[in-house]
């Protein structure tokens, strides 16, 4: 057990699992390497962050992460209509994750909910916005964030 517990500028090694209300496994390390982040570099939202506070190595842990503090609320306003002609050559299927270019340049997945004549209904809310998650974590190691 080390001296170190997690706080800011701390580096920290977990293993995670990440469940709906109603127990499906949305992400896990336990199949595979543990996950490594630095508290505070943006890797985890900040309503993730906040329980692991003053956690140390061997010690683990039970959240409930409310949707204010995981993705946020599912916004109405974030599902757009589109024209099917802004679909080029790619017949848009209901429950696809398409990737589409946003106002600034960058990538923005959405994902397509109906197909009605000429008009392709997407949402572009996080699949997980308004889902309260169960975040289960395993503290393997905590240590100061190596600065370079």
């Amino acid at each position: 057990m080390s001296e170190y517990r997690i706080d800011e500028g701390m580096e920290v090694t977990l293993h995670f699992t990440l469940k709906l209300e109603d127990g499906t496994v949305v992400d896990s390390t336990r199949d595979k390497e543990p996950a490594t982040f630095q508290m505070g570099d943006g890797n985890l939202p900040p309503g993730f962050e906040y329980p692991l506070k003053g956690m140390s190595d061997g010690e683990s842990g039970s959240f409930e992460i409310t949707p204010e503090h995981a993705f946020g609320q599912h916004n109405p306003q974030n599902v757009q209509l589109l024209s099917r002609d802004d679909f080029e050559d790619i017949e848009p299927e209901v429950g696809t994750v398409m990737s589409f270019a946003d106002a600034a340049g960058g990538e923005l997945p959405g994902v397509i909910i109906s197909v009605e004549g000429k008009q392709v209904e997407v949402d572009f809310n996080h699949p997980l916005a308004g889902r309260t998650l169960t975040f289960e974590v395993e503290v393997i190691d905590v240590r100061p964030a190596q600065t370079h």
